[in-house]
């Protein structure tokens, strides 16, 4: 068996020395020091101001549809995992689906306004193994339509658009820490956001509504990252350059060595710097699978 996608593991001892840290402070939860360590080192990585760790990559796309989407009609597409589609059921919002691009397979922009009706709330799209969306006229389309725009970048660690973080995009970006990703805690997610009072906002709210440890601003869910999470995700973290360097060597193979008469590749958007992390092939038509 040939595994289409195996989990990264870092050496057992570096994963253990963060282990030991959290024995030694006794604290597994609530933004402890290796959270906190992993926050700023994460920030310093991926060049953004905010980012809010959670427990896993699909709540962060629940919160920020609770705080933007107002149970409204939310545009989107199905080609994506059900954990997109589902949050936009989960808190009580219509999901309306347009078609994707057929080369980039990313949401096709020239149909999200035919889609819009006076109940749309927000556009939740996703970049698409890493590739981003149009975003230049899907944030047109946005302010001309006053919607709010969520981006789905569950694959989107270290990519970059027009030498800026693919995550600093829209008004709230998620990203998925889950076992099979590039970067991994070994479930666990985030959520970015650059307006500092949705910030906090979307902080309470993965806070079961503290904003501090006396302070409670309103409704929330536990979304949490815990220290054994931050913990592997700090022994990942070193290897993610490696890691890359090596997708891109097995890109390259696969370029070379693959028959391109029936099948092509995904086209990646132009001024992207992409992180290697999917290889997806397209064929000409169901017969040729």
């Amino acid at each position: 068996m040939i595994p289409v996608t195996k989990t990264f593991l870092p050496p057992k001892e570096e994963y253990h020395k963060f282990l030991n840290e959290i024995w030694e402070s006794n604290q597994i939860a609530n933004g402890g020091t290796l959270h906190q360590k992993l926050r700023e080192e994460l920030k310093s990585y991926l060049k953004v101001e905010n980012i809010i760790l959670t427990a896993n990559g699909t709540l962060p796309l629940q919160i920020a549809l609770k705080s933007l989407a107002k149970n409204g009609e939310v545009i989107t597409t199905p080609f994506s995992y059900v954990a997109s589609t589902s949050s936009i059921i989960w808190e009580n919002c219509t999901p309306v689906f347009v078609d994707i691009h057929p080369e980039y397979l990313t949401i096709d922009e020239t149909k999200i306004e035919a889609a819009i009706t006076e109940k749309t709330t927000a556009i939740l799209a996703t970049h698409v193994f890493g590739n981003p969306c149009n975003i230049e006229v899907i944030d047109k389309i946005a302010k001309k339509h006053k919607l709010k725009v969520i981006y789905d970048a569950a694959h989107c660690f270290g990519v970059k658009y027009k030498d800026t973080s693919l995550f600093n995009y829209g008004d709230v970006s998620s990203c998925s820490f889950h076992a099979t990703k590039l970067f991994h805690t070994g479930e666990g997610g985030a959520m970015f956001c650059r307006d500092e009072k949705l910030y906090n906002e979307l902080f309470y709210r993965h806070n079961f509504g503290h904003d501090g440890p006396d302070k409670f601003q309103g409704l929330g869910i536990n979304a949490k990252l815990s220290e054994l999470q931050a913990g592997m995700g700090l022994a990942v973290l070193p290897y993610v350059e490696k890691n890359i360097a090596n997708r891109r060597e097995i890109l390259n193979i696969y370029d070379t060595e693959l028959d391109f008469t029936n099948i092509r590749r995904l086209k990646i958007r132009e001024n992207t710097t992409w992180n290697f992390a999917y290889y997806p092939i397209i064929f000409q038509s169901e017969k040729n699978l």
